[in-house]
């Protein structure tokens, strides 16, 4: 890094404690609201803007740790209500907790079970005393899930970040049924913060709701930043709502919450996304979907994505991406994976390995960029590569424009959440098609 720009970052750094947590801020934006902080937490020190890979039930599918590891993986994700279940919290006290278990030594964040109020739907009830759910694993046992069990769970769990229990609803529900979760999580959020009997080795991240109204969303985060929480995270999001709603209320939560204090958008794994709402100032990122569509034989790529059934890679001697280091693309071609990619299941491993790194990969780029105080014209760049066509979704253009970045676009109007790197037609650089894959959580 060059002296000036150096100095630049230095002259930015300012440094918040909290029980278990220091934030600092090491570089600004001059432009957007990005920017580069190092969150100091018990088992490491993550590097933001971040991307935190999901092992819902305290594995990663498709990598083992050693790799995340090499990846450069700085937190992980697991699921409280999954864990609660199997192995189950007396293994996880006898065992020390989850990074003992599982051979982790880095960062690790876990969500409260709160989702699965969504997605088990059907399998779940809440009232004022916490979530009732019926045993996904077929043995008909019930857990009433209260905000203190949570808390308690995740004591046992150990991990560096824990999130509070929220009454998690669909961002396009009735708003009296948003302002009910909004007020319900509050009071939850206070009922955790006295059940947390470890403060000084976990730090408890309150979620925002309020759906797509602005003004729940202020009173929430009215509320939540009076109990001066180490960081918050902004929930109710990627639920199927327009992406110009999504954003807006994103760069609406970054402008309230705290500036000192790290911001978590929860369920946020593609690159546009990542992007953008780097750009409108969050921190932290999680998503099934990197290691989820390659399952599918997908593989992530900076032009997109690249589905690696379609014939036309069945003759392809290069890699993956002829630019990534990943073992994957040091090690195998297009027509190897092609082969194999609806035969074994090390194609799914092996794309794995390789759409993390690019993930990784994407926010390292991001962070030298902020230092170095060209994110804009990173972006703009980043644009191009991923939509060669010109057709970066309108909202994108948008919310870019919201913080002063300049995208041009061939796109008039906006698409709904979901959207990925692909060309308008469906394919990708290779003239491939780009499969698909709906949904944020296994």
């Amino acid at each position: 890094m060059a002296a000036s720009t150096a100095a630049a970052a230095s002259a930015a750094t300012t440094t918040v404690a909290g029980p278990a947590l220091r934030h600092t801020i090491i570089a600004k934006c001059p432009v957007s609201k990005a920017r580069v902080t190092h969150i100091h937490l018990p088992h490491y020190t993550a590097h933001t803007p971040m991307f935190m890979p999901v092992g819902t039930k305290g594995t990663m599918k498709g990598l083992t740790v050693q790799q995340l590891e090499q990846l450069d993986c700085h937190v992980i994700l697991a699921n409280t209500y999954h864990m609660s279940l199997k192995p189950g919290q007396q293994l996880l006290d006898d065992m020390g907790g989850l990074h003992t278990w599982m051979g982790w030594n880095r960062g690790m964040l876990t969500d409260s079970g709160g989702f699965q109020m969504v997605s088990l739907i059907d399998l779940s009830s809440v009232t004022e005393d916490g979530v009732e759910f019926t045993s996904p694993y077929n043995d008909g046992s019930r857990i009433l899930l209260t905000p203190e069990k949570s808390i308690e769970l995740q004591n046992s769990i150990g991990a560096d970040i824990m999130m509070q229990l929220d009454d998690v609803v669909n961002p396009l529900c009735p708003r009296e049924r948003i302002e009910e979760a909004m007020w319900r999580s509050i009071r939850w959020l206070d009922r955790g913060i006295k059940a947390h009997r470890n403060p000084t080795r976990q730090n408890l991240f309150p979620i925002v709701q309020g759906g797509l109204h602005p003004d729940l969303r202020r009173k929430c985060i009215d509320e939540m930043v009076k109990r001066d929480a180490p960081g918050y995270a902004i929930g109710g999001l990627s639920g199927g709502e327009d992406k110009k709603e999504f954003w807006r209320i994103v760069s609406l939560c970054t402008d309230l919450l705290p500036e000192n204090k790290p911001r978590y958008c929860m369920g946020i794994g593609y690159a546009l996304d990542l992007v953008v709402c780097s750009a409108l100032g969050v921190d932290m990122f999680d998503c099934v979907f990197p290691t989820r569509t390659a399952r599918f034989g997908n593989a992530l790529v900076p032009w997109g994505s690249m589905s690696l059934k379609h014939s036309a890679f069945k003759d392809d001697a290069r890699p993956i991406d002829p630019g990534c280091p990943c073992p994957t693309c040091a090690q195998y071609s297009r027509a190897y994976l092609h082969r194999i990619v609806t035969r074994e299941t090390t194609a799914a491993h092996l794309i794995s390995v390789h759409n993390i790194a690019y993930q990784m990969q994407l926010m390292r780029e991001m962070r030298h960029a902020i230092i170095e105080h060209r994110f804009p014209e990173w972006t703009q760049t980043f644009c191009r590569r991923q939509y060669p066509k010109g057709n970066v979704p309108f909202w994108a253009v948008e919310a870019l424009a919201s913080v002063g970045i300049e995208v041009e676009s061939t796109e008039k109007g906006y698409v709904g959440a979901g959207e990925g790197g692909a060309d308008a037609d469906g394919a990708d650089a290779d003239g491939a098609p780009v499969e698909k894959v709906d949904g944020m959580q296994e």
